[in-house]
């Protein structure tokens, strides 16, 4: 790849990127009404499982040559750590905390690749980068300002601390990912890091499976899944994966911030979680923020 690809202006991978924000929006709502029918540990393993065999069952279809063994058993530690650990903690959160704290948290995760990968040397971040993950941070705070409490009034720090290990989780596995995303099948890539993913699941999801009551699980739930899974974790990664291979994991990531609003305004229409004035504003703000990262 030219250096001049990864500088080049608005284009086809940023659109993606901004769908990407679409689909990984609305999976807020989805996943919080999952898991009104599923345990979410039940919901996340059903979740994994399904797009890990989607994903494999693609990946070998193309009757593509697979990466040598060490790059599939790299690619596979790395989807326990951003496909098993991230999605357990995620959901779990999600599950405890409102849509707008767990869209705060998890757009947290752009500030967090941006100064690991400047102190790390994985990639160098200019000047105007910084400032417009910083400007997009504090839109995204702007926007969830209204949505810090939960209905019955009560703060739910639990759920928003698990959510914030899981973008540590996230923001780490993106890091890591990038010089296979650089080189790597996507699609390959996105199949394997997903198996890698259902590992940790082996572990923590059979009781919860087992004791699942499937004959009151109906058409909308299992819709759920298939969203969160092939959709979200599908579709949505390879884009990512896209991104992170165009415009190195900085500036894919601040895609990231456009999600609190696409999810506020989601939940409000679903789950009747009300939107402020400080979100309208926020959405402005993180809008330019978006810009001079990419300009």
């Amino acid at each position: 790849m030219t250096q001049s690809q990864t500088r080049a202006g608005f284009g086809k991978t940023d659109a993606l990127l901004v769908l990407m924000a679409l689909i990984w929006g609305v999976n807020f709502s989805i996943v919080k009404f999952g898991t009104t029918v599923f345990s979410p540990l039940a919901f996340t393993g059903l979740r994994v499982a399904v797009a890990a065999m989607v994903l494999l069952g693609v990946a070998a279809a193309r009757r593509k040559p697979f990466p040598v063994r060490k790059d599939i058993l790299s690619l596979m530690t790395l989807g326990v750590l951003g496909n098993g650990l991230y999605q357990l903690l995620f959901v779990e959160g999600i599950s405890r905390t409102n849509v707008g704290n767990a869209a705060l948290i998890v757009a947290a995760a752009p500030a967090l690749i941006a100064i690991a990968s400047r102190l790390g040397g994985v990639e160098r971040v200019r000047g105007r980068v910084l400032a417009g993950v910083a400007l997009s941070l504090l839109g995204v705070a702007l926007v969830v300002f209204g949505s810090a409490r939960s209905h019955e009034g009560q703060t739910t720090l639990l759920g928003t601390l698990i959510v914030f290990c899981g973008t540590i989780c996230w923001a780490t596995f993106t890091i890591l990912l990038g010089p296979y995303a650089r080189r790597l099948d996507p699609i390959q890539l996105s199949a394997f890091t997903m198996l890698g993913g259902c590992i940790p699941m082996l572990f923590a999801t059979p009781f919860a499976l087992a004791s699942t009551e499937w004959s009151q699980v109906g058409p909308a739930a299992w819709g759920s899944i298939f969203y969160a899974s092939v959709i979200s974790m599908g579709v949505g990664y390879l884009f990512w994966y896209r991104g992170l291979r165009v415009l190195g994991p900085t500036r894919t990531a601040v895609y990231g911030n456009l999600q609190p609003v696409i999810a506020i305004a989601v939940a409000w229409v679903f789950l009747k979680e009300t939107p402020s004035m400080w979100q309208g504003v926020g959405t402005g703000t993180i809008m330019t923020g978006v810009f001079l990262t990419r300009t």
